[in-house]
């Protein structure tokens, strides 16, 4: 039985709800914060997403798959994070250094993603 096409669509759906199940646990029980558990999650994130690739597929993905798991990925977190930073401006408005980190942490999953995703092909 052949296997199938893989659907760059359902890994970056994967990944968007580990990251939101994965900060709600690490945020609110383990207490774990800052830039720290966003490379944490986002680490955990990516390499789950590229190792369930290669499980189900049995091979790296090529250069396309990979730029449209990490293009599909970063844009539904991105909608997913310019709601909760619209949220956030409703009670205060931050400064510019403020809305920079809050844009390093977005930054850190689509760039940990692609990092993993491609450490597979070689």
């Amino acid at each position: 039985m052949p296997i199938p096409a893989p659907r760059p669509g359902h890994y970056a759906l994967g990944g968007m709800l580990a990251s939101i199940l994965l900060n709600l646990l690490l945020r609110t029980f383990v207490k774990v914060g800052g830039l720290l558990a966003t490379l944490l999650i986002a680490g955990l994130i990516a390499a789950g997403m590229a190792l369930v690739f290669v499980w189900r597929n049995h091979r790296a993905p090529w250069p396309e798959e990979r730029r449209r798991i990490v293009l599909y990925y970063g844009l539904g977190l991105g909608v997913l994070y310019i709601g909760l930073l619209s949220m956030m401006e409703q009670q205060y408005e931050h400064s510019p250094v403020g809305l920079m980190l809050f844009g390093l942490h977005y930054a850190c999953y689509p760039a940990l993603a692609w990092m993993a995703l491609g450490r597979l092909g070689r």
